[in-house]
């Protein structure tokens, strides 16, 4: 009896997980009448359960549209402000935070400047910077759902380790040491990974079924791959590490170690480190009509749009461009694309070259997702 008991309200949880999600999905708000027509269920049931997320606060109730003469329909959207999400990216020179609400919308967003990294003190320079940003922000702590952080490597989640982070000049690193003084659940992911997983949000739910690569582009280079609308991570959860493909044998050296990698001739070390000068100044430069960062950017692009042809050919899917360096690349992408057509012996042309929605964000906003997703799939 017992067992019974709990598989009826295991399934009546399920039901109104399915009508909460069925709410927030919807573009308008939702009558019960529509709801009851689209899922299936009895009035009654949809009235119960209706009542049980108003009485939770995770609805809120309004009308669908004005009143012509009669009365008009009460319609159901989500309670975006109930809970919110924190996305964390870490870079060797950054702290970019951004909270996002229950519907994925950006609240508040600071970036914060690393004079030195330092490893063994990162976990406590991100949780003051967090305490100071929410207070800030005025956002309360006990509505925090968790904090995600994002740093550029490879992340063995089950060793709870950063195997590698080229960028970071970080190699087997205990992520518990940088969990620990930070007061909320906590989730770390690879940055190009979260950036991918903020792309497909970004989509249609009609896009999020096609597959696509998406190119990372920053300080270092990574990516992610998406199939049928989920994530392939890869037996090591190194799948998408596309900055460390070989494109010239005993080229140039890599920030892994290695030569000849995509990162070491497109990533924005290129134009910044190596010219010691910001991402504005170079492509303020380009504008200008400077020689050499003409030269450089032309380069740039060969090599772009060879990693990017070598992603059609393994992939045939669309090739989303994200990262800050994403940021600057629409005045170029016809030559881009052109760059990359040309190297394929299949297709003339090369539109499935696509730049993302969030070119500075997206990691923050994918990790950031985590916790929102754990959230509703709870209810």
């Amino acid at each position: 009896m017992e067992e019974r008991k709990e598989a009826i309200t295991e399934r009546r949880r399920q039901t109104r997980n399915k009508m909460y999600r069925y709410i927030y999905d919807s573009v308008n708000p939702v009558s019960k009448q529509q709801l009851a027509n689209a899922m299936g269920y009895s009035l009654p049931t949809v009235h119960q359960n209706i009542a049980e997320l108003l009485n939770a606060g995770l609805i809120r109730p309004g009308e669908i549209q004005k009143s012509t003469g009669g009365r008009p329909a009460v319609g159901y959207s989500v309670s975006d402000k109930i809970r919110y999400s924190v996305g964390i990216g870490v870079s060797s020179t950054n702290l970019k935070m951004l909270v996002t609400d229950v519907l994925q919308n950006e609240l508040a967003y600071k970036n914060v400047s690393i004079h030195t990294f330092d490893e063994n003190k990162i976990g406590n320079q991100i949780a003051e910077e967090l305490e100071t940003f929410l207070a800030e922000q005025n956002i309360p702590s006990d509505k925090i759902l968790g904090v995600g952080l994002t740093f550029p490597g490879v992340i063995d989640q089950e060793k709870d380790t950063i195997v590698l982070s080229p960028t970071l000049r970080m190699k087997d690193i205990s992520l518990s040491a940088v969990r620990e003084p930070i007061p909320f659940p906590v989730f770390i992911e690879n940055d190009s990974t979260s950036g991918g997983a903020a792309e497909w949000l970004g989509l249609s739910p009609e896009e999020r079924e096609e597959d696509f690569v998406y190119l990372f582009l920053e300080d270092g280079i990574g990516g992610a791959v998406f199939i049928g609308g989920h994530a392939y991570l890869g037996g090591g959860r190194r799948s998408g590490e596309f900055g460390h493909m070989c494109l010239v044998p005993d080229g140039r050296l890599c920030n892994c170690g290695k030569k000849g990698c995509l990162e070491a001739y497109c990533s924005a070390y290129r134009f910044t480190r190596d010219l010691g000068i910001t991402a504005d100044e170079f492509f303020a430069g380009l504008k200008e009509g400077n020689a050499e960062y003409l030269a450089l950017w032309e380069e740039v692009l060969d090599y772009l749009s060879i990693a990017i042809n070598n992603l059609r050919m393994a992939f045939d899917c669309n090739v989303i461009l994200g990262g800050y360096v994403s940021g600057y690349i629409e005045p170029y992408l016809s030559t881009l694309r052109a760059k990359a057509a040309a190297r394929n012996p299949f297709e003339t042309e090369a539109g499935y070259i696509k730049l993302g929605h969030y070119p500075t964000k997206a990691g923050m906003m994918g990790v950031a997702w985590h916790f929102t997703k754990q959230f509703i799939e709870d209810i």
